[in-house]
């Protein structure tokens, strides 16, 4: 089983509520891809609760069950139009994949 941890930094958006907005349509726009892409085994979204300013904003969390499947999911035409929504609103990524078997 692969994991695939993502963390974003949302760039500042107008409004008093921008990034939350921002946040919450990155969430479901996410946890929608479990019904488009069957090599999903699990995801889930959470946003950021801390005021810390190491914190990221957004978080994604989702397991696989082979680095081909992931694969699937990153080039999956749906996954990409995600993409592309996600490049233009966060200002920072980081992603650690991992097979539970090797650590």
């Amino acid at each position: 089983m692969i994991k695939h941890i993502v963390i974003w930094k949302l760039k500042e958006q107008p409004g008093e509520s921008g990034n939350a907005v921002t946040a919450r349509k990155m969430k479901e726009d996410i946890e929608a891809l479990r019904d488009e892409i069957p090599e999903i085994k699990h995801i889930e979204v959470g946003l950021n609760m801390s005021g810390s300013d190491q914190s990221g904003d957004v978080a994604l969390y989702s397991v696989f069950e082979s680095l081909a499947d992931l694969e699937i999911y990153q080039n999956h035409p749906a996954h990409q139009k995600v993409v592309e929504f996600v490049k233009e609103v966060a200002s920072e990524r980081r992603v650690v994949d991992y097979d539970v078997k090797h650590g």
